[in-house]
Order: C-alpha cells, then structure tokens, then sequence
C-alpha cells in the first residue's frame, strides 16, 4: 500500500511538472535583478546613482552594465548573492562613468570574462585606426615624423582596463541566438555622437529589451528591436527622461503604450521621477517598479489588453 501511494505521488509531481512546463511557468526562471540604482526598498543594498542589472534568460547569465562606485556595487551584488564568476558575458551600455565604474571589482573576480562595449575612436575600452588616419609629409626628417615615417598598418589605441577581455561593437550585432546587442549613436545635445548598446533578448514571448541610459532615444531604440520582433514584451532600465517637461515625457510614453504597445515596462535609473509618475498612470499595472534590489520575473503571458 505505501509502494502504491509513493508511485501516486510521483506521478502527481510528474504531472505537475509537466503542467508548469506547458503553461509556461519555467520563464520564472527568467528574470532581471537589478542591482544598481538610486532608489529601492532593499534595505541590504546601497542607493547611489548609476545603474546595473543581472539578466537571467534562456540559460544565461548577462550583467548589464557596473554602476557607479566599486564599493556600493560589491556591496549590492554581495546581497544579492551573485556570483560574478558564473557569468557568460557583460554587456557596458557605454562610456558614462555611472554606468562602468564597477568594473574593477568586477575584473578582480572574474579577469577573463568576455565583456562587450561600444566602440568608439579613442574610447575608454580601446579603439584603432588603419595607420594612414592622418596626413604625411615626407619632407620632414625621420626624427620628426610618427613612428619615423613607417606607421603600422593597425595603430591601437589604449584603454581603461588594459587586460579586459573586451569587443568592441560597432553595430546591431547578434551575440547569441536570440540575443542582440541594439548599436545607437546619440545626436541629443550634450552627448552627441555618444555610442550606446542596449541588450535585447528575442523570447518566446517577444522582445525583452534592457537599456542603460537611451541617450540616442528610447523611441529610437525600441523601434530597432520592434523591426526584429514587433512584439515588445517588456522594457526595463533608463530612458534618460530626468530633467525633460512633461510634454517631452507624455511624447515617449505615449508612444511606447499606443505605437510600440509595449507589454511591460520597468523604468529605472534616469527614466526620471516624473516619467515613473506618467508611466504609471498610462501603463497601469502594466508598470513595473524596478527599484535597487527588485527582482523582475519575464511576464509569462501578456495582458490581452496590451497588443
């Protein structure tokens, strides 16, 4: 009789399982935490401004992204219990220092670690240029020309963490399947010609797309993901709305609910507090708080009010 009722119960967990496996319930597994910011209410962690995140999906695990000082990020990733020497690769959105400045604790733990950036000429994660980037005048004497006169066909260009194992993009580049790194260049004033990388993931589900600052435009930024898959499933990060009027803000959030029908959205970081105020009420409980600390799980399935 105890042998029946065991074989019973495991068929019951076996259909369990199998009903959570059909259903969807296995994206739980898919998640963001994000683990840098200036607001939250994990007590554990630090609030400082800047922005980091660990993305888990499909098997992986991304940062997104350091911070803003070594210490508050050792801190906040100590508390969340991430091992910063599991992870497949990271992602640096670009070259702001709120945003890159965890790096050094990041190489002390995990040296060798694939890390991708924007690249820029003569950018903090390295740069080059063919050796005819500048003009030459043969007339001079050897002594007063670059490299006597004989520049190599390569000159490379130093960066801030010389033993890193970084790539630099230069372009929307797909570095896993189903993971892409979106390659925008800002024309807004103050950060014009900035490059930046924004991680969009294409799930089951549709696009999960993680931003650092979105200084070339949140708009701009989910509308390449939009042309992969026009199903926007969530947006999490910062969308550089900080110090913009209510017009401007009312402008993009508009257009992520009604043009982009974004499903979810977690703004974070320099979205801005009047941004998180409109896109609540706009969003709904389609809103996500994303504050230091917060553990985002990927939406299983979208609210049929969002397409």
């Amino acid at each position: 009789m105890n042998v029946q009722r065991w074989r019973r119960s495991i068929c019951a967990l076996a259909l369990l399982l199998i009903a959570s496996l059909c259903d969807g319930t296995e994206a739980s597994m898919d998640r963001i935490t994000v683990l840098y910011d200036a607001f939250g209410q994990n007590t554990s962690m630090k609030k400082d401004w800047g922005y980091a995140a660990l993305v888990e999906v499909g098997g992986r695990r991304i940062l997104f992204d350091t911070g803003n000082n070594p210490d508050v990020f050792a801190q906040n990733v100590n508390a969340a219990r991430v091992d910063l020497e599991k992870l497949d690769f990271v992602v640096m959105s670009h070259r702001h220092g709120d945003h890159m400045a965890g790096m050094t604790y990041l190489l002390g733990k995990n040296p060798k670690l694939k890390i991708y950036a924007p690249q820029e000429g003569f950018g903090v994660y390295g740069a080059s240029l063919p050796g005819s980037f500048y003009r030459k005048d043969e007339s001079l004497p050897q002594e007063m020309r670059y490299f006597d006169g004989k520049p190599p066909e390569v000159v490379k260009f130093g960066a801030a963490w010389s033993t890193a194992n970084i790539v630099l993009v230069d372009k929307t580049t797909e570095v896993a399947p189903g993971v892409r790194l979106i390659a925008q260049v800002s024309d807004a004033a103050g950060t014009k010609e900035l490059k930046e990388l924004s991680l969009a993931i294409n799930t089951p589900g549709g696009i999960v797309l993680i931003v650092g600052c979105s200084h070339p435009g949140i708009e701009a930024i989910v509308a390449e993901a939009a042309a992969v898959n026009p199903r926007i499933r969530m947006v999490a990060g910062g969308f550089h709305l900080v110090a913009a009027p209510d017009s401007v803000i009312d402008k993009v959030v508009a257009a992520l609910h009604d043009t982009y029908k974004v499903e979810r959205i977690a703004p974070g970081h320099c979205s801005g507090e009047h941004t998180f105020s409109a896109i609540k009420r706009i969003f709904g409980d389609r809103y996500q708080y994303a504050g230091v600390g917060t553990v985002l799980q990927f939406p299983v399935n979208a609210s049929s009010g969002a397409r």
